[in-house]
């Protein structure tokens, strides 16, 4: 735990109330632990607007990015609306507090090419094989990384088309495994369980392992997917993230309903799916000049 009482109640009622996931509360707890840090100078917890802003003017001193300045507002604001909840506030001092302007940027993608080109490397060693079924899992059905890696073998048997994926808040859903998914499964179970019982002392449960027959971290698998980026001099900024927006982004280009791509995306507001068709922009263009009456007319 982080020391302070206080902060230690907050962060289990996220975590076992609020069913956080511990990758979100870790954050909580980094963006709470500088504010606590900060505050060890300013008495008691009723503080006034005034105090928020001299809080800022010290991230701002720190040459925090607005991005980050802004998560650590919705950190406090949420911290503080659970203050006045248990009685030990008066009123939040984070009303009223809008977030910082941020520079508005597109999640990097790959283009189909470029993820056939990713996914055209199979190989014949128990590491290559594991590296093609995870790849092949993580583009075909869009999950997080935290996701992926949470799998369980008994989840996959020949035949299964889906897997049911427990995502952010505890939220349940269902992704889907395309032929090729399928297939590379198919060849790496087999030798994943041949491993796990010459390596491992104990059973593993999860379905993607490292070389000693444990578990995979998210760690793990995006130091796969950049060591595999680079070795096919794939000049992107990539990370296991890229191959979720990528899935996405390919979708819809090919028609999906953007409200499906939410649900397999896991989102709980249409707002955050929204991004992709910027990324679509160009499909949506062909769309409007088939589909508009005035779209053939020359501008």
């Amino acid at each position: 735990m982080n020391g302070d009482p206080l902060l230690d109640t907050y962060l289990t009622y996220l975590e076992k109330i609020r069913l956080l996931s511990p990758a979100t509360v870790r954050g909580y707890s980094t963006d709470l632990e500088t504010f606590f840090s900060w505050k060890a100078g300013v008495e008691g917890w009723d503080l006034s607007p005034a105090h928020i802003r001299n809080y800022l003017g010290y991230l701002f001193q720190k040459g925090i990015s607005p991005s980050s300045i802004n998560r650590n507002l919705a950190a406090l604001r949420g911290f503080f609306q659970w203050l006045f909840e248990q009685g030990k506030v008066d009123r939040n001092p984070l009303e009223g507090f809008g977030g910082l302007k941020v520079p508005k940027t597109l999640p990097t993608v790959l283009f189909e090419e470029e993820i056939d080109k990713f996914l055209s490397k199979e190989g014949n060693s128990f590491l290559e094989i594991r590296n093609h079924a995870l790849f092949e899992v993580l583009y075909s059905t869009g999950c997080r990384v935290a996701e992926l890696v949470s799998l369980k073998r008994t989840q996959w048997a020949w035949g299964v088309s889906r897997f049911r994926i427990v995502g952010k808040g505890k939220k349940e859903r269902f992704v889907f495994l395309g032929k090729k998914a399928q297939e590379a499964l198919a060849r790496y179970v087999p030798l994943r369980d041949e491993r796990v019982s010459l390596y491992a002392n104990r059973e593993e449960p999860a379905l993607f392992i490292n070389a000693l027959g444990r578990k995979l971290t998210p760690r793990g698998v995006a130091y796969l997917l950049r060591k595999r980026m680079e070795e096919l001099g794939i000049q992107k900024h990539a990370s296991p993230h890229t191959i979720r927006h990528s899935f996405a982004t390919h979708i819809l280009n090919r028609g999906a309903d953007i409200r499906i791509v939410q649900e397999l995306l896991g989102h709980a507001s249409l707002s955050t799916t929204q991004v992709y068709t910027h990324i679509g922009i160009d499909t949506l263009k062909d769309l409007y000049i088939r589909a508009h009456p005035h779209g053939l007319r020359k501008s």
